[in-house]
């Protein structure tokens, strides 16, 4: 193997080590889907089809993971979901 091919296949490891974190909406008896849907196009730039299946998906199993990426860019809007009344962690 060729130095170049090394380098290559060195940098294609380092992006697969890149840890993924995932927000998880939990289901509550508080907030309408409206809200919910509403809440997630605008903070998690949802469709309003994926909006609505992840809310279904946490009015019937009582969680849905509705973003997945880096800590850093998870956090800030994990807190928006929670200031908007949401039930949601990162794990």
């Amino acid at each position: 193997m060729g130095t170049r091919e090394k380098e290559s296949e060195d940098l294609l490891l380092e992006e697969e080590v890149v840890e993924q974190n995932e927000i998880v909406l939990f289901n509550d008896n508080v907030n309408t889907f409206d809200h919910v849907i509403e809440t997630l196009i605008k903070v998690c730039e949802h469709t309003p089809e994926q909006a609505e299946q992840c809310s279904l998906i946490v009015h019937y199993n009582g969680k849905c993971t509705v973003k997945t990426g880096e800590y850093s860019y998870l956090e800030p809007k994990c807190s928006q979901l929670l200031e908007a009344g949401l039930s949601a962690e990162i794990v």
